[in-house]
Formats: C-alpha cells, structure tokens, sequence
C-alpha cells in the first residue's frame, strides 16, 4: 500500500508569507516623575538631547519599519498613539522598546496595546460573485460586463493597500477594535456565509458613501489578541469620523452582530509637534 506523499513543510518563519505584521500602541506621560528628574529642565542640555533622541526613534525613514504614524491622543485614555506596520513583528517591537529606554520613554507608560496582521478579508467578492452580485441588485445587464471588467481592475490595487497600506495624509486617526458575536440569537459565526457575504456588501456600500472623507484599515487580530479585528479610520475631517461610524452601525452587520471595544481618537503630528504640544 502506497502511503499518499506529503508537501515539504515550508521553512520555520516569523514573517507573515503575505501582508504586514500591525502594533497599535498608547502611551500616558508620567508629569510627576518627569518634573522629578534631574537634570531634565526644559531649557537644559539633557532636555535638548532627549527631545532629539525620541524625535530620531520616532522619524518614520530612521525607524526602520515599513509604516510608523504618531498622533496626539484626546482624552483621558493616553496622551501619545502610535502605529507601527513592518513584515517582522521584532522590527515593530524595537521601535517599542527603543522608545522605552530613551531617556524620554522612561516617563511614557503604556496604557494600551493591540496586536494584528493585515488581511485580505473572505468577504471581497471574487469576479463570479461580484456578476452574481450584480444581478442579483438588478443592474442594467448591458452594463454588467463593463462593470466587472472595472472590478478586475480595481481589485489588485484593493488587495495591495489591505495588505501593504500605504497610510494616507490625513489629518486625523481613529482606532477601535471590535468581534462579531456569538450569541444564541445573534451568531454570527453560524450564519451561512451567504447571508454574512450580503451583510458585508451592504456595510461596504454604506462605507463608499465617505470615499475621499475616510480611509479606512481592517486588521485581523484572531489569536494575536483578545479581539477579532481592528479598525482604523483617516479622516479629513473630524464630524467624518463621527458620521461614518453612525451611519454603518445601522448596517445589519453591525446592528445585530458587531460588539465594539474602547475608542482612540487623535491627531497625527510629527515627533517635534508632540513634544511640544505636551510640553515637553
């Protein structure tokens, strides 16, 4: 009897074999403690050294990681985020850790952390489905196949930012995760994939109504933390913010099935900018 061959396992790896490792992470400034060191006057020369180490740490080109963004937090949650994207998960964390050995990073405590990867998501409709989709919305048959052969377009390039986004130059993030629930009358991981691919095509179309107001970022955190994904929005204004979440919470897929973790709201700004916008 012939024993059915198995595949070459592929080699021991912490690289993704496609997309990016994701670190969201937030920091509180330790007021007391900094008004307690030594020698760390704002107009002293140790001062000056410091504020240049964490702007150096934190310059997107210098820091070695493929994606780094900084942002003023609002409220009472932290002071500082930072979200840093890299294919090595340890590129991501010296960055971390660099920071907290700084002269300036032993008065920033974490308040917050989430781990993620990028994803191409189950729910991006293949071409076959997207003509099922299409008929099925009773489009103009005479315009399907045109409008297909624009999908078959758009969708490299839609895959390539799910995977490898390039973070817009927009003046405001906002990051919050979230699961679907499982609940007996309200599962969704034993709906059929049917009727959840219709739900995520109808909170897609909700989201195109903000094009050009929001970007947006699903990252998967299944097994990498305790929610299933994480969301992070751009906005070029901050009321879009507010109004794209509102609107797709009445989404079936949110209103029935979303449960929704904490929100950070904040302000993207350089290294410089931060440390002087918090005074230091």
């Amino acid at each position: 009897m012939n024993r059915p061959t198995r595949e070459p396992l592929p080699e021991p790896t912490i690289n993704l074999s496609e997309g990016w490792h994701c670190l969201h992470i937030y920091y509180s400034v330790d007021r007391q403690g900094l008004a307690n060191a030594a020698g760390l006057t704002s107009d002293s020369g140790a001062m000056t050294a410091a504020r240049q180490q964490f702007a150096e740490i934190l310059d997107a080109e210098k820091a070695q990681v493929e994606r780094l963004q900084l942002s003023i937090t609002s409220g009472h949650k932290a002071d500082l985020g930072l979200m840093l994207m890299d294919p090595n998960p340890l590129a991501i964390d010296r960055v971390h850790q660099a920071l907290r050995a700084s002269t300036l990073g032993a008065f920033l405590t974490p308040t917050y952390s989430f781990v993620s990867i990028t994803e191409i998501s189950e729910y991006v409709p293949t071409l076959d489905q997207y003509r099922q989709r299409l008929l099925r919305e009773g489009t103009d048959p005479a315009t399907i196949d045109a409008r297909v052969n624009a999908y078959d377009q758009r969708l490299p390039k839609m895959n390539q930012q799910r995977l490898y986004p390039v973070i817009p130059e927009l003046p405001i993030v906002c990051f919050y995760p979230m699961n679907k629930i499982r609940h007996p009358e309200a599962n969704w991981f034993t709906t059929p994939f049917s009727e959840r691919s219709a739900m995520m095509a109808e909170h897609a179309k909700s989201g195109i109504a903000f094009a050009g107001k929001i970007s947006q970022l699903i990252t998967a955190s299944t097994g990498y933390d305790d929610w299933e994904w994480g969301v992070t929005l751009w906005g070029r204004a901050p009321e879009h913010v507010k109004d794209i979440v509102y609107s797709m919470r009445f989404d079936k897929a949110s209103a029935k099935y979303a449960e929704f973790g904490p929100f950070y709201i904040g302000y993207v700004v350089t290294p410089e900018a931060a440390l002087e916008h918090l005074s230091i």
